[in-house]
């Protein structure tokens, strides 16, 4: 067994940026595929919280925030040169506001008093801010894909899966061609792989 080890869930878009980060950095480690509604108690011992991605490591500790494991893994080894393609404003957009509206868009029935309809449009304007950056180079932050592309793009897949017929009729031809490319990728096939549920033993 390799001594570092991913709790991860396959769908989860926090863990698919923190597996990218991991595979792109070639670091060895165990995968274990938790289920949400079944945790292994193996997890929730070293990350109370119970959510995943959780990264444990002799040198690193426990890591439980997926941007914190994305550059651990990179300051280690970093073949694409990711860390110097970092926007912490569009980061922030996008774990903060974006991810706000994409939750109560997708799931709106888990909220009380929502239109997703709203919500859905406030997401898009996000989006936009990202179609003007990509009018200018194929990726976020230039010509090659860098960690703000990898942070951002699973959350803005996750957006457009829901209703991919309504998106389309946006007219977000940069968004729909850069989120082509990295889901095409050979990158993101490998970490999307499936895994049975880990258990002890």
């Amino acid at each position: 067994m390799t001594e570092a080890i991913l709790y991860s869930f396959r769908r989860c878009p926090y863990a698919m940026r923190a597996r990218m980060a991991l595979h792109v950095s070639g670091l060895p480690y165990e995968h274990r595929e938790v289920v949400l509604r079944d945790k292994p108690p193996e997890m929730l011992e070293v990350s109370p919280k119970g959510t995943v991605p959780v990264f444990v490591d002799a040198e690193a500790g426990v890591l439980e925030e997926s941007l914190d494991i994305m550059r651990w893994a990179l300051r280690h080894l970093d073949p694409e040169n990711w860390l110097k393609r970092q926007d912490d404003e569009l980061l922030a957009a996008n774990d903060g506001p974006f991810k706000h509206h994409l939750d109560r868009y997708k799931y709106s029935t888990r909220y009380d008093d929502v239109d997703p309809e709203e919500h859905g449009a406030k997401a898009v304007e996000h989006l936009r801010v990202l179609e003007e950056r990509l009018t200018m180079a194929p990726y976020l932050c230039g010509e090659t894909r860098g960690f703000t592309d990898i942070a951002v793009f699973p959350f803005v897949r996750q957006f457009v899966n829901a209703d991919k017929a309504w998106f389309a009729a946006q007219g977000l031809e940069g968004v729909t061609a850069w989120l082509k490319s990295l889901t095409g990728s050979d990158l993101f096939t490998a970490i999307m792989a499936k895994h049975d549920q880990w258990k002890a033993g």
